[in-house]
């Protein structure tokens, strides 16, 4: 079959894409000639077959696919846009998925406004005159925090009049002009200073926190120390201070026993202001380096965020360097420099970001987790490492209140950021968690799908998840969990219930004692506990909207028949009066409307 397709390929730029007999998809690839770059996979004498200068991980695609698809674009720059987009929304088997779409916090100035202040943002915003600080992989809060104590700027927005903050000497009321603009501007460049080089707030907040243990308010103090140390975490472990006060950024991937690990050099003022790093669990030894490198930069210099500098240095040479340098050029309208430093002080730079890669390997391989992550996929034989994994739940009481709930456990560690909560519409348990699970698939495209998905439930949600999962094209291993039942009831015991773990490969019984088990317990546990605090969060809600209605002479029989038609009580405010006429009496429609 794929013999017959190779024929059809044109001599054009754009994607392909491997399929195998179940139209799982396999891999993506980009190419500037699609004939050329999809034929350099097979060879043709004496017979048709993979092409043994690929990489094993390559060969083994070839193997199992059986169907072979493309899309043309106009340039090859588009077919790389295109490419990364399909392997983050579709976490192809054969492509490595970097899974990280986190927009960091940066923190601007906007020099329009008369007396400019500190703010934050996630992303770009369209005016001019704005000058922007970070990203910054942690800390943002404490850092605003720290520098609206200890320097007199304008500290709201919306400020008309002196208020508290200038009572207490933390303004000097800009707003009732107390103060010119050259002696404000002053303030803002210390503060400016201050956020380049966080040692300054941090010798303040050592000798506030002495002061108040000396007073004994040790709950205040405790709250400043650990404050400093979320500042002190900001700052990179190994301190380069240029002469050159540049701004640029650094990328950095290192590769030990299956272990992947990419790093960020974040340099601004010839100071290094932030580092980030992720580590990726290999299937085997092989990996595609211009691959990572064009992701890890992609994810980083989106189209909506901001970007502070133009000068990018990669520890080494990848194969689309020049043709990334060109995409990132059209996409933010300005010149960006993609280089390799051979020698010199940016070399030493890239040498230290992978020296700091590879510190992040070990660190890794000590994670408590590490090794039961390991034991998962072997145990469960789960095609993907669970380096991040889903969690989902769902809650109701008798039908009221019905919510649902997802968590997320990545590289050892709660991923708060990615926490989701649903209003749901259903009633059982079974369609609840299929427009849980619907929901969440939509938003592949926006946000990444995991390696792993936890279903509390037995066979029948997991065989649910599986069809939502197949239908969606992407690559996401699935376990079901479901209680022990004492008295056909479902049994919560800390460390002691006897759960049964569902899989594609079928039905498992561990021990109690069992780490595996005990592990899926804890993530099964927490998906619980996020989803019965909202479940209750929206019953109090859900009860005082209740009682206005019920004093507006609404019976209960009346109330639930205006919530299964709206869904909730909000869109029973916005509904207009027909609407709420065809579903009660024109009496009780007039007066909802009134409230």
């Amino acid at each position: 079959m794929i013999y017959d397709e190779l024929k059809t390929l044109p001599q054009s730029s754009g994607i392909y894409q491997y399929f195998d007999e179940n139209g799982k998809l396999l891999y993506v690839g980009k190419a500037k000639n699609l004939k050329n770059r999809v034929r350099s996979y097979f060879i043709f004498t004496p017979f048709f077959a993979p092409n043994p200068r690929n990489s094993l991980r390559i060969q083994k695609m070839i193997k199992e696919a059986t169907h072979l698809e493309f899309i043309t674009t106009n340039s090859e720059a588009d077919a790389l846009i295109l490419e990364n987009s399909f392997i983050k929304q579709l976490h192809p088997k054969y492509n490595i998925l970097l899974r990280d779409d986190k927009t960091y916090p940066y923190i601007y100035i906007d020099f329009n406004e008369e007396f400019p202040r500190f703010q934050s943002t996630r992303k770009l915003i369209k005016k001019s005159k704005i000058k922007y600080f970070g990203p910054f992989f942690k800390g943002v809060k404490e850092l605003l925090n720290a520098l609206y104590y200890y320097y007199p700027l304008r500290q709201k927005n919306s400020c008309k009049s002196p208020c508290l903050f200038h009572q207490i000497n933390r303004c000097k009321a800009p707003c009732a002009n107390l103060i010119s603009k050259n002696e404000y501007e002053k303030i803002l460049n210390e503060a400016t200073n201050a956020l380049l080089n966080p040692n300054i707030l941090i010798k303040n907040l050592e000798k506030q926190m002495i002061h108040l243990a000396q007073n004994e308010n040790y709950e205040e103090a405790a709250k400043i120390r650990d404050q400093i140390a979320t500042i002190k975490d900001l700052e990179t472990k190994v301190q380069i201070d240029l002469a050159k006060l540049e701004d640029f950024e650094v990328f950095a991937i290192a590769y030990e026993n299956n272990l992947l690990s990419l790093l960020r050099f974040v340099i601004q003022n010839g100071k290094v202001i932030g580092s980030n790093h992720k580590i990726i669990v290999l299937k085997n030894d092989v990996f595609d380096k211009n691959a990572i490198y064009k992701q890890f930069i992609l994810e980083n210099f989106n189209y909506d965020i901001p970007i502070v500098s133009n000068q990018i240095y990669v520890y080494e040479e990848f194969e689309d360097l020049k043709l990334l340098e060109e995409l990132l050029c059209k996409r933010f309208s300005k010149k960006i420099i993609i280089k390799n430093p051979k020698i010199g002080e940016k070399r030493k730079i890239c040498n230290l970001a992978y020296q700091n890669a590879l510190i992040n390997i070990n660190s890794y391989k000590k994670n408590n987790s590490f090794e039961i992550l390991k034991e998962l996929k072997t145990y469960f034989e789960l095609e993907n490492f669970p380096n991040c994994i889903e969690i989902f739940d769902n809650s109701h009481l008798q039908g009221s209140a019905t919510i649902g709930a997802m968590v997320c456990y990545r590289q050892d560690e709660w991923d708060k950021q990615k926490y989701k909560r649903f209003h749901l519409h259903y009633k059982n348990d079974y369609d609840q968690m299929r427009e849980v699970l619907t929901r969440r698939a939509k938003d592949f495209d926006k946000n990444p799908p995991p390696d792993l998905w936890i279903i509390d439930g037995g066979k029948a949600l997991l065989d649910l998840a599986k069809a939502i999962i197949e239908s969606s094209g992407a690559n996401i291993d699935i376990l079901a969990i479901s209680k022990e039942k004492v008295d056909f009831k479902a049994h919560r015991a800390k460390g002691g219930a006897k759960d049964k773990i569902h899989s594609i490969k079928g039905e498992f019984s561990l021990s109690v004692d069992d780490k595996k088990l005990q592990f899926l317990q804890k993530l099964r546990d927490e998906a619980h506990r996020f989803a019965i605090k909202f479940h209750q969060n929206t019953k109090r809600k859900q009860d005082l909207e209740s009682s206005k209605l019920l004093n507006l002479g609404l019976s209960e029989a009346n109330i639930q028949k205006l919530l299964h038609y709206f869904g909730n009580f909000e869109n029973i405010y916005k509904a207009d009066f027909n609407e709420l006429s065809f579903v009660c009496n024109k009496k009780i429609a007039q007066k909802i409307k009134n409230i």
